[in-house]
C-alpha cells in the first residue's frame, strides 16, 4: 500500500510599496529548494488561517506587522516531498522595517522583471504572470456611444493609466470591427496597455491583439485552452469559475456584481456571495457590475483581483 502523501499549506503575501513593486526572498543554504526565490510565508499551522498564519509568518521572518490583507489566489503544486496548497494574498499594508531572518537575499521587483529572477520556486512561478494582469479593466461600447466618442475616452483612459481594455462590439461588421481594433491597439501600445477581443466578435487575430476573451457560452463549450498569450472568460456561477480554472485561464470575469442596465431586473451577486464564488481559485477574477473605479478596495477586500467596467471606467471624473 502506498504511503499517504503528506499535505501541506502554506500562506505567502504578495508585499507591495507605493510604487507597486513587490518582495521576492532567496532560500536559504540549509533549505529544502535552497536558493530558489520565492513569496515570503510560511506553513498554515494548526489552529490557524492562512491569513493569521500569513501575519505571523512576516512578523517573524522580516519584522513587519501586517496591518491589511487582501485575499488573492490559491495553486497547488506537487512537489516530491508533499502536496502543497498556497493561499496567497496581497499586503497592501505594513509598518515597521523589512529586517531578513531566514532569506539569503531580498529583492524588491516589478511585474514585468520578475521573471529575470531565476530560479523561482515551482509552485511561485505561475503567479508571476497573474501579477502582471492590470487591476481595471474597460469594456468598450463604441456600437452604444458612436466609434468617435469611444475611442477619446480610451485615448483619456489610457493616459490616466487605464492598461487593460476589452474589446466588446457585437454590433459591428467584420471591417468595421477590424478597423477598430486596429485603432484600439495602436492607442494602447504607446502606453503598453494589452488588448483583448471579445469572442463574440467576429474578428481574426491582429497585430496588437494580446488575448482573447471569451463568452461564457464560448468557455463551457471550449475543450482546450485557446493559443493567445492572454485568455479570460465571463462567467457568472461556480461551475463556469471552475472551467475556467481547468483550461487554465489567466483569468475571469465575475458578476454582475450590482444591478446594472446590460442585466434589466437582475439582482446583483452582492460582495458576499461573490467572496465566497471566488474563494480558493488559482486564477485571477475581476468584478464585474456596476463597478467604478472607486469601488476597487472594496472589491479587493471580498476577494477580487479588480474590477471589469463597461461604463464606469470610460465617464469622466467628476
Amino acid at each position: 500500500m502506498m504511503a499517504e502523501r503528506k499535505q501541506v499549506e502554506v500562506a505567502a503575501g504578495v508585499i507591495r510599496l507605493a510604487d507597486g513593486r513587490f518582495l521576492l526572498g532567496k532560500r536559504a543554504e540549509d533549505a529544502v529548494y535552497a536558493g530558489y526565490w520565492e513569496f515570503p510565508g510560511g506553513k498554515v499551522e494548526r489552529g490557524e488561517s492562512p491569513a493569521e498564519a500569513l501575519a505571523r509568518e512576516l512578523d517573524e521572518e522580516l519584522g513587519i506587522q501586517v496591518e491589511g490583507l487582501w485575499p488573492w489566489i490559491v495553486r497547488e503544486h506537487h512537489y516530491e516531498h508533499a502536496d502543497v496548497r498556497l493561499y496567497f494574498f496581497e499586503v497592501p499594508h505594513w509598518s515597521g522595517t523589512v529586517n531578513d531572518h531566514v532569506h539569503s537575499d531580498l529583492k524588491w521587483v516589478d511585474a514585468g522583471s520578475a521573471t529575470a529572477v531565476e530560479p523561482m520556486l515551482p509552485a511561485n512561478g505561475p503567479v508571476l504572470k497573474a501579477l502582471r494582469l492590470p487591476s481595471v479593466m474597460g469594456i468598450t461600447c463604441a456600437h452604444q456611444i458612436g466609434v468617435a466618442a469611444q475611442l477619446a475616452r480610451i485615448e483619456a483612459a489610457l493616459a490616466s493609466g487605464l492598461s487593460l481594455i476589452q474589446v466588446r462590439e457585437p454590433g459591428m461588421s467584420s471591417a468595421e470591427l477590424t478597423d477598430f481594433v486596429g485603432t484600439v491597439s495602436s492607442l494602447a501600445a504607446k502606453h503598453d496597455a494589452l488588448v483583448v477581443v471579445n469572442s463574440g466578435s467576429a474578428v481574426p487575430a491582429l497585430p496588437g491583439v494580446n488575448g482573447i476573451h471569451l463568452r461564457a457560452r464560448d468557455l463551457m463549450s471550449c475543450v482546450r485552452r485557446p493559443a493567445f498569450d492572454w485568455v479570460g472568460a465571463s462567467c457568472h456561477d461556480r461551475i463556469e469559475l471552475e472551467r475556467a480554472a481547468e483550461l487554465g485561464l489567466d483569468y475571469a470575469l465575475l458578476g454582475p456584481v450590482a444591478p446594472t442596465p446590460t442585466h434589466p431586473g437582475r439582482p446583483g451577486l452582492g460582495w458576499a456571495c461573490f467572496s465566497a464564488l471566488v474563494a480558493g481559485l488559482p486564477m485571477p477574477v475581476l468584478a464585474l457590475g456596476g463597478m467604478r473605479p472607486a469601488a476597487l478596495a472594496e472589491a479587493r477586500g471580498a476577494g477580487a483581483h479588480g474590477i471589469a467596467a463597461i461604463r464606469g471606467v470610460w465617464e469622466p471624473a467628476s
